[in-house]
């Protein structure tokens, strides 16, 4: 799915990003602010944006999390087979306490 972005003119200034050194440049934060401008390589035609190790972090546990399956197919299929059987038994009062527990976090 798209949206479209109306009222929007590429002839209109664009605010420069928080934590910018004003060229379209930003700093890695990571690295401290001093050691990163007398670090930082000359700037170059386009933006640039240079991630902070939590940032880097975080995109490893996003990917991770994506990779990692959605229902856990061996606990399923041994709950169709309790089912069949006949052999699972519901714990009634464990089903109680959640449903007592879910109505409290709803107030």
């Amino acid at each position: 799915m798209t949206d479209k972005i109306s009222a929007f003119s590429t002839a209109d200034p664009v605010a420069a990003l928080k934590g910018s050194n004003g060229n379209g440049v930003v700093t890695d934060k990571s690295q401290g602010e001093t050691s990163a401008a007398a670090s930082a390589p000359a700037p170059q035609a386009g933006d640039t944006v240079t991630l902070t190790n939590s940032a880097r972090s975080m995109q490893m546990i996003e990917a991770a999390v994506a990779n990692a399956p959605v229902v856990n197919t061996t606990k399923v299929a041994a709950m169709k087979q309790a089912i069949n059987s006949g052999t699972y038994q519901v714990n009634a009062g464990q089903v109680a306490d959640k449903m007592l527990q879910f109505e409290r976090e709803l107030n």
